[in-house]
């Protein structure tokens, strides 16, 4: 059992498209044995009779709220990414767990991460697991509290995870994961200036933690804000705000590509070989 902490994103849209391993869908709704363990407050969110049998878009939607309740939350250094996403794969040799033994695994893994507390069920942090491939679980995650206070995550949460990854294949009967390899440092060697200006192109084109993704993604989110207003101007100006985003993307994909061409090796003409003559006697 493998987990994997991503980066942090604005939007859990993305995250939960490669959960699903498809785009989300307002009409397909997903069920308990895809959305397998939710945090416990939402049983306390939701009236005992509404249909908990949410589309893939609704679900989204829930994971975001707390970004439109809460808009001045933030994280000690200013950051508004706040959706923390987690998978957790199994060894292939492993045999496929039931429904509950995923759901036991989820919130396992949300007490490990930080975002569950036990004997908080209504007060906590909004979080769902998703099962829909083979093998593999998804962990979403929105760090906004429900009292817009954030949540930073421990800081030493890898290791929890992997302690919790050891523990989980124990008591379940599960393959243990691999050691990786030690690597040995390869020799550090000073950077050219070609390395250097390709690094801060790389910085600006971080699809993660670069400037222009915090952009992106703040103009992605509020598109999808404007979107949820009424009226048809709103949904003119939201689909405006997704194309610049998309234009966004477009010039981070270029700036890539410059830093990539920057490191290419430069292919000197090698010089013309003299050609040796044989002299014929006569």
């Amino acid at each position: 059992m493998i987990p994997r902490l991503h980066a942090r994103t604005h939007s859990p849209r993305d995250p939960l498209a490669e959960a699903l391993g498809r785009s989300l869908s307002a009409n397909e709704g997903l069920t308990e044995y895809t959305i397998v363990a939710h945090w416990p407050g939402l049983d306390y969110y939701t009236p005992n009779d509404e249909q908990r049998t949410w589309t893939s878009v609704q679900w989204a939607e829930h994971l975001e709220d707390p970004y439109l309740e809460h808009p001045f939350a933030a994280s000690a250094d200013d950051d508004r990414r706040a959706i923390l996403h987690l998978d957790i794969r199994l060894h292939p040799d492993d045999r496929e767990l039931t429904g509950p033994e995923w759901a036991e695994t989820a919130h396992r893994f949300a007490r490990a991460a930080g975002i569950e507390i036990p004997g908080a069920a209504e007060h906590g942090w909004r979080w769902i697991a998703v099962q829909a491939q083979p093998g593999r679980l998804d962990l979403i995650a929105n760090l906004i509290h429900l009292d817009g206070t954030w949540r930073t995550p421990p800081a030493d949460i890898l290791r929890r995870l992997a302690d919790e990854a050891r523990r989980i294949e124990q008591d379940l009967n599960l393959n243990p994961a691999r050691t990786a390899p030690t690597v040995r440092p390869a020799v550090r060697t000073a950077p050219t200036a070609s390395a250097q200006l390709a690094s801060v192109l790389a910085q600006l084109a971080d699809e993660q933690a670069g400037p222009l993704a915090a952009v992106r993604g703040l103009v992605e989110h509020t598109a999808h804000r404007i979107a949820r207003l009424p009226g048809a101007a709103g949904t003119g100006t939201a689909h405006h705000l997704e194309l610049i985003a998309r234009r966004l993307h477009a010039i981070q994909q270029d700036l890539d590509t410059t830093a990539a061409h920057l490191l290419q090796p430069r292919i000197t003409a090698a010089p013309p070989v003299a050609r040796h003559t044989a002299h014929r006697t006569l």
